[in-house]
This record gives C-alpha cells, sequence and structure tokens, in this order.
C-alpha cells in the first residue's frame, strides 16, 4: 500500500515538527521540575500543583480554540499557540534561574512559573487542532485518518523525547550567572521561537483553512496518544452523547479512573528516584530519564508491536491491561533500586498502553457512525481531566508516605479490574 502524500509533503513535515517541539517541551520541563522545586526548596505538592493548573486551563482552552479554528484562519492559531508556548518557557526560565541563583525566593520563582505554565495551557493549545485542520485540509478522504494518525504520533514522540533528552540540557554557568535546572527551558524556547518562525515564512497564508480539526489531550509524562483526535477530526455525524450516556458510561468510568491512576503514579516517579536513590536534585535528572524512557518504551512496544500483532479485543485489552498495570504500581511502590523503580514503571507503563487504547476503541465501538465525534471528544477530554487532579493527589499521597500513591493506584486498578469484569461485554474488534 502507498504512502499517503503528506508524509512526503513539506507542509505536513512542518506541521509534524510543530506538534513535536509543543509535546516534547512540555515533557521536557515536567521531568526536571521535581529536581527544580527540590533544589528551590518548593514543596512537592507545589509542583504537582503547577501542571496541574496547566492541565486544567488546556482542558478548557482546547476545545474553544478547536471550535474559533476555522474562524480565525488555521495559521493565525499555529502562531497564536507557538506564540503562547514560547512566552511560557520565557517566563518559566528566567524566573526558575533568578529562584537558582537567589535572586528571589524560591515561592516567588514558582509562583511566576505558574503563571508561566497557566500560558502554556492557555495558548499553546491552539495549535494542535489547527495543524490537524490543515493536514486534513490537504488530503483525500481515503489519506486523511492515516495522515492524522502520523501527525498524532508526533505528539506521542515528543512526550518521550523531552524527558529522555532534557537531563543533558541542563547548563552550568554562563558568566557569572547559574542556568543550571532552567537550562531544558531555554533549550525548548530556542526551538519554539525556530518553529514559530518557520511556520511564519513557510506556511501560506491560506493554509488549508477546508479542514477539520479536534482538541488534544494535554501532552504528559505518560499520557500516551489515544487517537481520539483522530477520530474527532474525521467523523462527520452529529449525535451528541453525553458522558453518562448508558453506551459508553463504563468506558468513561474506566479511562477516568485509568487515567488517574496513570497521572498519580507518573508525576511522582521523579520524587521517588530523588527520595529512594537517596540523590542530590541535580544527580537525579538521568536516573529519572532512564525510568521514563523505560516507561515509554514499554508503551510504544505494546501499541505498536503487541496490540497489531494480537488483535485483541477492546474488552481484552482493558482487562488484561488494568492487571498489568496494578502488579507494575505496586511493584514500583515497593522498589528501592534504580532499575527495580524502572522496572515497575516499565510494567505499569505496558498496562496503561493496553487499556487507553481499548477504551478509546471500546467506547467508539459503543455508538454509531453519527457520534462518533462526540464520543471522541468525550474521550479526549477524559484523557485531559486525568492529569488536572491526577498529579496533586499523587504527589499529595507521596508526601504521606512514598509508595503511597502507587499501592493505591494498584488497588484502584484492581477494583477497576472487578469492574470491568462484571460491566463489559463482548465486542467486535477495534478498527
Amino acid at each position: 500500500m502507498a504512502l499517503p502524500a503528506p508524509r512526503l509533503d513539506r507542509t505536513f513535515s512542518l506541521m509534524f515538527a510543530v506538534m513535536l517541539t509543543i509535546a516534547a517541551g512540555n515533557t521536557a520541563l515536567q521531568s526536571v521540575l521535581p529536581a527544580l522545586g527540590r533544589s528551590l526548596g518548593v514543596a512537592d505538592s507545589a509542583v504537582a500543583a503547577a501542571f496541574s493548573v496547566s492541565a486544567l486551563m488546556w482542558v478548557i482552552a482546547a476545545p474553544f480554540w478547536a471550535n474559533r479554528s476555522d474562524r480565525y484562519g488555521h495559521r493565525s492559531m499555529i502562531l497564536l499557540g507557538l506564540a503562547g508556548f514560547c512566552a511560557s518557557l520565557l517566563v518559566c526560565g528566567l524566573f526558575l534561574m533568578m529562584g537558582i541563583n537567589g535572586w528571589i525566593s524560591g515561592t516567588a520563582a514558582f509562583v511566576a512559573f505558574v503563571v508561566g505554565r497557566m500560558l502554556y495551557g492557555s495558548f499553546g493549545s491552539a495549535a494542535p487542532p489547527a495543524v490537524q485542520a490543515i493536514v486534513a485540509g490537504r488530503t483525500s478522504r481515503d489519506d486523511r485518518t492515516r495522515a492524522l494518525a502520523l501527525l498524532a504520533s508526533a505528539f506521542g514522540l515528543g512526550t518521550i523525547l523531552g524527558p529522555a533528552v532534557a537531563p543533558y540540557l541542563v547548563l552550568g554557568h554562563i558568566g557569572t550567572v547559574q542556568v543550571g535546572l532552567a537550562g531544558p527551558a531555554f533549550f525548548a524556547l530556542a526551538i519554539g521561537a525556530a518553529m514559530l518562525v518557520a511556520v511564519l515564512q513557510m506556511l501560506p497564508v491560506s493554509g488549508g483553512n477546508a479542514g477539520h480539526g479536534a482538541a488534544s489531550a494535554y501532552p504528559s509524562i505518560g499520557g500516551q496518544p489515544s487517537g481520539a483526535s483522530v477520530t474527532a477530526a474525521t467523523a462527520e455525524g452529529s449525535e451528541r452523547v453525553g458522558f453518562l450516556d448508558s453506551r459508553i458510561r463504563v468506558w468513561v468510568v474506566i479511562g477516568l479512573i485509568m487515567g488517574h491512576a496513570q497521572a498519580m503514579t507518573g508525576q511522582a516517579i521523579g520524587f521517588l528516584v530523588i527520595d529512594r536513590l537517596q540523590l542530590a536534585p541535580a544527580d537525579a535528572l538521568q536516573p529519572t530519564g532512564l525510568v521514563l524512557m523505560m516507561g515509554a518504551g514499554a508503551a510504544l512496544l505494546v501499541q505498536w508491536g503487541f496490540i497489531p500483532l494480537l488483535d485483541l479485543k477492546p474488552r481484552t485489552l482493558a482487562i488484561v491491561g488494568l492487571v498489568i498495570a496494578a502488579v507494575g504500581c505496586a511493584a514500583t511502590g515497593m522498589a528501592t533500586t534504580l532499575y527495580g523503580i524502572a522496572g515497575g514503571y516499565a510494567l505499569s507503563a505496558m498496562g496503561f498502553g493496553f487499556v487507553r487504547p481499548g477504551y478509546t476503541a471500546g467506547a467508539s465501538l459503543a455508538v454509531g457512525q453519527a457520534a462518533q465525534g462526540s464520543v471522541a471528544g468525550k474521550v479526549t477530554s477524559v484523557n485531559g481531566a486525568s492529569f488536572v487532579l491526577g498529579p496533586s493527589i499523587g504527589v499529595g499521597l507521596y508526601e504521606l508516605s512514598r509508595p503511597l500513591p502507587y499501592l493505591t493506584a494498584a488497588v484502584a486498578l484492581v477494583a477497576l479490574f472487578i469492574y470491568a469484569i462484571v460491566s463489559l461485554r463482548p465486542s467486535a474488534r477495534a478498527p
């Protein structure tokens, strides 16, 4: 089968790079923030709250920008999203550096950091729907789904690359100024600014405004793409489905609890590495990066390898994944060595890698063609909502007891497994 034309198209490559940059910049900052918070003397719960606020703003703003992308022009929305991305990183990097050098208190630096994260959530979310719309407008109906799926993989790839490269972007002194752990923010800012100039120079003003885009879930560590935004961008039906609709209610419950378990454990992992291995904050970046890379690799192995090979039904994906994720969460919470933590976290990520596409496909198969767009929107909302409270809950539990977020997630996943066994009926295989 021939590859879709957008894979060789300059505009498509540019749009792929935009999505990759936005996701990688966000998760790179996420991966170093536990060490930054500890070095500034900020409470762990404040670190989690910074990203919870960002995720909340994304969940609110993403549908707003998606609905206005056609009205104001897709190119303008992409530029707005990249400008918000760059402004956020500039605020975060400058004030974190000021805190590192002792020019302002750690608390003041973190308050400014939260403001920067709000800029990211509010305006960075404008770009993904417009990027989708441009690609949709430049492809035929036959190629559209494959092209948008490839585009969505850029978001997933960014959530892997960000934590992987962040440890190597920590800078020393520039003159008498110590940049230190604020380095990843400045590197991401430079790449974001380059992308902004590239879009200004290379993307035509008309830019495929006939296409349609959809809100994307918040790009976060552990939040692998589910494909829901692709379905929403290609669906043509108009039936509206509520979260409590009897056809999808069980899948919404699974997605919400599973998503919170993943967000809780993912946000606390940096603190766990620092404390269990008794490391100084600056020494924890590479071990943390290793753990996150193993988790991302395990999830990709499942989604790109096992699931296509085994051709499992959504119910089976959910049930198998919940068991694996529960075991992995418990193992992570009890581990005392780097490889024990990495192995447990990879196992939990593998389990979540089974559950997430099962949940997405199961909700899609539960309704007819006319409701596909509405259901896909609900799935995306649930995915994003998990990262609003999940990180703060996880770190709050961690402050009470280090294993607690992982053991709590394991118990919740076991209960969800029992619920799935009782409530889910066999369905057709996922497309």
